[in-house]
């Protein structure tokens, strides 16, 4: 088991040290992060990491489903963040299956040959 725990639907005025003192109960909380959109904005959910995977897996099974600030919290496993690329893909992404046998790639080949 991993000791970083998801918490999910938190109130949105939760701050990390309330959090930490939810999860404080079951063991040394390593840290606690709410998370915030771009806007600053909380987003609704945060992380816990807990010092052990003992104390991780009993506030997890004690506080999943549980109530915290008049809201139904989740309490689950964090899972590792896949590495997202966020590059932009060519939209244009017929660019380079145009036939070669147009004019403007018989004039682009023989302005490589000048150039």
């Amino acid at each position: 088991m991993n000791k970083k725990l998801y918490v999910g639907n938190l109130e949105y005025s939760t701050t990390e040290d309330e959090l930490a003192a939810l999860f404080a109960d079951f063991g040394a909380v390593t840290s606690a992060r709410v998370i915030n959109g771009a806007d600053g904005r909380p987003r609704g959910f945060g992380f816990v990491e807990m010092e052990t995977e003992e104390s991780a897996k009993n506030a997890m099974e004690k506080l999943n489903q549980s109530s915290f600030k008049n809201r139904t919290i989740v309490v689950n496993e964090a899972k590792e963040m896949k590495n997202r690329n966020f590059q932009r893909q060519n939209r244009n992404s017929n660019y380079d299956r145009r036939p070669k046998d147009d004019l403007n790639s018989k004039l682009r080949e023989l302005r490589k040959k000048f150039s």
